[in-house]
């Protein structure tokens, strides 16, 4: 970690930190086909980010980090890039599962992981159950996943218990929508952060994105190390969150 990230993680464990970060990873091919290398290169460089960001938030206390692994829409990439992300991914899991015990991490998943090559499932399962006593951050994973894919599945899922007799239309409330979510357990997310300058959600945690800040990085994932990482917190600390409420009600609440 470089001496200016190390000065501005002292200033974010000064103050208030978001309890949830959700983290679109962007950029890793655009990276790669700057520097006249194979986009799978960039994936590889973009796992450094992961690793080196999930320290750092584990360090300065965020409860929840989610990052955006493989979208549904991901699937339509070349097979030989997809092929290569899921060598990736697993590897990645295998070589990480240490390091997240050692720091008291739990790993969840969410998205259509069946998806997923049985041998990609196999370890995210191995290290799911033996991280399941992390208490100190929970990493989650979205893996084949698609924001509005996941409450159209939500829907579906309630819809049956309506035509089933076990739920009463009237009774589906926020929190019952939320309880039928790939995400439900998740707590709502406090910070979005989107890399490489794109203005964009991508269809990533919709439901829990309703009252987000929400911090565009110019920095391709990659290149996204704790430097950027701190500065984002740092700016979210700065923001007005009102949740609907007028700035004179929320200063009249925090007196």
């Amino acid at each position: 970690m470089t001496a200016r990230a190390e000065s501005l993680k002292e200033r974010v464990l000064q103050g208030p930190r978001p309890a949830h970060v959700g983290i679109i990873m962007d950029g890793n091919g655009r990276w790669a086909e700057s520097k006249g290398l194979p986009r799978l290169e960039g994936h590889r460089e973009g796992a450094e980010s992961v690793r080196a960001i999930t320290t750092a938030a584990r360090e300065v206390g965020i409860q929840a980090l989610t990052l955006y692994a493989f979208s549904t829409q991901n699937w339509g990439r070349p097979r030989g890039e997809v092929l290569g992300l899921m060598d990736l991914l697993r590897t990645f899991l295998l070589q990480e599962k240490r390091t997240l015990l050692e720091n008291d991490i739990r790993l969840c998943a969410i998205g259509e992981t069946h998806r997923l090559p049985r041998r990609v499932r196999k370890a995210l399962e191995e290290v799911e159950e033996a991280s399941a006593g992390g208490r100190s951050m929970t990493l989650t994973l979205a893996l084949s996943y698609g924001g509005q894919e996941e409450i159209v599945c939500a829907a579906r899922e309630l819809a049956r218990r309506a035509k089933e007799g076990e739920l009463d239309p009237e009774a589906i409330d926020v929190a019952t929508f939320q309880g039928a979510l790939w995400s439900g357990s998740l707590p709502p997310l406090d910070l979005c952060i989107r890399t490489s300058g794109e203005n964009r959600v991508s269809n990533f945690l919709l439901w829990h994105m309703a009252y987000a800040e929400i911090v565009v990085a110019k920095e391709l994932w990659p290149d996204f190390r704790e430097e950027a990482f701190f500065a984002a917190l740092l700016e979210y600390r700065q923001r007005e969150r009102r949740f609907g409420l007028t700035s004179a009600q929320i200063r009249e609440r925090s007196r």
